[in-house]
């Protein structure tokens, strides 16, 4: 059973959470400079970032913490990301990709592909193949994914991968998280092939109380605004599978986490979960890491 209170030492470890602004991503940052990591906050807004960085240090005074710039919609920004941090770190031990966008309107990335896919999927795609090296030279690293239960209805739509012919809000959310589970376990292939001893694990918050449901329709919100404390998880009971996923001592690569309750939609306890069968199709996890290898221009094991 996983017990944050348990959890070894951090201190001397570095750790990039993507999107650590706000909800889940906050919520892991805390605890991970409460163990002791130092800790990067990757996020496209500044002065979001500075300031959730002022509240950190409010609950952790001691907490060692810095901000670099990152959009993931942007593949010129992520480059610019991994330079940075490059050059000012000579380690990383955990790459925790969290950072995603939910059922927004339609929208493009600078690069042309759907908002969805390219936040949440292609823009970590990318991150994590200019990281690796640093993570498998720093040795038993972590690449956490961040996924969701809404890869049970999705599907990669290779013939429309960025919903120019019909656009679904949820279907593009389902694909992009689809993705992130897939990408965990094809890159989990790819590191056990080589010998790698860096760890790819997915993780997801069930159905978790963030500013990801700003999307949603307001007569809907209002509807669970009232029960949400009922129905949905807070961030911090959200955080723990990836917390788990990037700290737990019984984690394996490939393993996936999620909420030990009732349809793995909330829970006390994060615990080790089982995808949907579609999410484990090796045919469609290759096709899908070669298409995203193209398209983004990401050399893996160069």
């Amino acid at each position: 059973m996983f017990d944050l209170n348990s959890v070894p030492s951090q201190e001397g470890r570095v750790a990039i959470v993507t999107g650590a602004n706000v909800g889940l991503g906050y919520s892991t940052a805390l605890e991970l400079a409460k163990n002791g990591a130092t800790v990067v906050l990757a996020c496209r807004n500044k002065d979001k970032a500075e300031a959730a960085i002022a509240s950190l240090k409010n609950d952790v005074p001691e907490a060692n913490l810095s901000y670099l710039l990152l959009d993931l919609s942007d593949l010129s920004s992520v480059r610019a990301f991994a330079d940075r941090f490059l050059s000012q770190f000579d380690r990383l031990d955990l790459l925790i990709n969290n950072a995603g966008v939910m059922v927004p309107p339609y929208q493009k990335t600078v690069d042309g592909f759907e908002l969805q896919m390219g936040a949440n999927y292609f823009g970590h795609f990318l991150l994590t193949s200019l990281l690796l090296p640093l993570l498998e030279k720093t040795g038993d690293a972590r690449i956490v994914n961040l996924s969701s239960i809404a890869h049970r209805n999705g599907k990669i739509h290779f013939d429309d991968l960025h919903f120019e012919k019909r656009y679904s809000k949820m279907e593009a959310y389902g694909q992009s998280k689809l993705a992130m589970l897939m990408f965990t376990y094809e890159l989990d292939k790819h590191l056990k092939d080589r010998g790698y001893s860096t760890l790819a694990v997915a993780a997801h918050p069930g159905v978790a109380n963030t500013a990801l449901s700003r999307y949603l329709p307001k007569p809907l919100i209002v509807i669970l605004t009232p029960v949400a404390g009922f129905l949905l998880s807070s961030p911090e009971e959200g955080a723990l599978p990836q917390l788990y996923a990037a700290l737990g001592e019984d984690i394996h690569s490939g393993d996936y986490i999620g909420p030990n309750g009732f349809n793995e939609m909330r829970g006390k306890q994060p615990v080790k979960v089982q995808p949907r069968p579609h999410a484990l199709d090796a045919d469609v996890s290759k096709r899908l890491w070669d298409v995203s290898l193209k398209l983004i221009g990401a050399k893996y094991f160069a």
